[in-house]
């Protein structure tokens, strides 16, 4: 059986902990204001059956029934605040009290034969939004029970006159069937859309926290820089200092000893200051640049232990493209290495090409492939299948979402494919433009300008 390609890759502590404090909750003052509207509907519907039709019906008993749902509501309003959020459970009590006032009034009105039982679905659908689904069901098993309740026990459905119509058993059935294949279509099609929506929010909200982090370290870089340059001054200062003090001070002794070492504590801090202010510069070191083939490493390098084997494939002339070393660009790459290592039979191939105009790698793996439904959406966040084989036992896609947005976000282009037959398994294609992929590097032979000038005040 083909197996769901969305790895369940564990996000970082912050970003769990950030979505942990993001969950939902129904705010208290949203069903207080909608059972004012079914209240208020209510009231104007037995008042314009009893008067303006004149229909009888136990009217008294009616009024007391919505009584105690405006009572409910004014309880409500009187002991928490308008911006209360109430828990799940909380919410299900009070989506359940609605089910039950209404069905209340529906027996007291003619049951199933009352055309305002179609009702049944406003609380369910509420619920499909907001709560878990196994609250929506059982909600949805309450309004369900109280309907089937209600087509055997009622009274008469208020009519004038002694001539009350009898509907045939049949279009009661009928009426029932309609009205459970309507709580159970309403509220899985709510739920869905629901969860896709919130789905998405929640993966826009991570990769906005990867983003975020990332640029927060820039921040801290610009500050480093800041500091050094408003350190270089009195450091300067101090140095001059030190040095006159050497003149003046004998050859030997303490004094001398205690002045070589403050002069060997400026140039420390001189150091400093330039490694600091050299984080806003593009000279990195050597280190901060990447060939192809070391990227390549570098993302492939953490699922090597797993011992799956790796074939890796340089194709293009000399010279290599070189990058500048881009944190998401790894995340994003070992993310992708990782989800073939997860689905691979025997090995993992990694293909590197490139020309003058373009630079593309092609990661495959000998797998089950994509599954052709989840093909069309591969890359969505939140993709939901049933147990897959591999080491996480199911996935969600939220690490390949933010793999894919990282990615996307320095300049390439991202395809999902399967191998053509009789070969099986899985490709995902990646592409820059070359321009793009060697942006940023230190052309030959530049200086460290902040660096010097740093050395060269004092």
């Amino acid at each position: 059986m083909a197996r769901v390609r969305n790895k369940a890759v564990t996000p970082p502590d912050f970003l769990e902990s950030a979505l942990a404090r993001s969950s939902r909750h129904l705010r208290l003052d949203t069903l207080v204001r909608l059972r004012w509207l079914a209240i208020s509907g209510q009231s104007l519907a037995v008042a314009g059956v009893h008067f303006g039709l004149g229909f009888v019906l136990p009217f008294g008993w009616c009024f007391a029934v919505i009584a105690v749902s405006a009572w409910l509501n004014i309880a409500l309003r009187i002991r928490f605040p308008l911006s209360h959020r109430l828990t799940a459970g909380a919410a299900t009590a009070l989506l359940a009290f609605d089910i039950i006032q209404l069905a209340a009034l529906l027996y007291l009105t003619g049951g199933l034969q009352n055309p305002f039982s179609i009702l049944f679905l406003a609380p369910v659908m509420i619920s499909a939004t907001a709560l878990p689904p196994q609250r929506t069901l059982l909600l949805g098993m309450l309004g369900v029970a109280l309907a089937t309740g209600l087509s055997f026990a009622h009274l008469p459905l208020p009519w004038a006159g002694e001539g009350r119509p009898v509907l045939p058993p049949y279009y009661q059935a009928g009426n029932w069937i309609a009205l459970v294949l309507g709580l159970g279509f309403t509220g899985i099609y709510a739920w869905r859309v629901a969860k896709e929506a919130r789905d998405l929010s929640d993966a826009l909200t991570a990769t906005e926290l990867v983003l975020a982090r990332e640029q927060h370290l820039s921040q801290l870089d610009g500050l480093a820089a800041a500091a050094a340059h408003e350190l270089g001054t009195p450091l300067a200062t101090i140095a001059l200092v030190a040095r006159e003090l050497s003149r003046l001070a004998p050859a030997e002794g303490e004094m001398a000893e205690d002045i070589a070492l403050l002069r060997e504590q400026v140039e420390r801090c001189r150091g400093i200051l330039g490694k600091l202010t050299s984080l806003q510069d593009d000279d990195g070191g050597p280190l901060d640049e990447l060939s192809l083939r070391l990227l390549i490493e570098e993302a492939a390098g953490p699922q090597r232990p797993f011992g799956m084997p790796f074939e890796i494939a340089m194709q293009g002339e000399k010279p290599e493209p070189i990058c500048r070393r881009n944190p998401g660009m790894i995340y994003g790459l070992g993310n992708i290495v990782d989800n073939a290592v997860d689905f691979a039979r025997a090995a993992v191939t990694i293909t590197a090409r490139w020309d003058d105009n373009q630079v593309t790698l092609i990661i495959a793996d000998d797998g089950p492939g994509f599954p052709a439904d989840v093909l069309m959406r591969a890359g969505e966040p939140y993709l939901t299948h049933g147990a897959g084989e591999n080491r996480a036992g199911g996935g969600l896609g939220l690490g390949l979402f933010i793999a894919k947005t990282l990615l996307e976000r320095g300049g390439a282009a991202i395809e999902f494919s399967n191998l053509p037959a009789p070969a099986s398994g899985a490709s995902i294609r990646i592409s820059w433009p070359r321009a793009v992929f060697e942006a940023g590097l230190r052309p030959q032979g530049a200086t460290n300008s902040g660096a010097s000038a740093l050395h060269r005040a004092g």
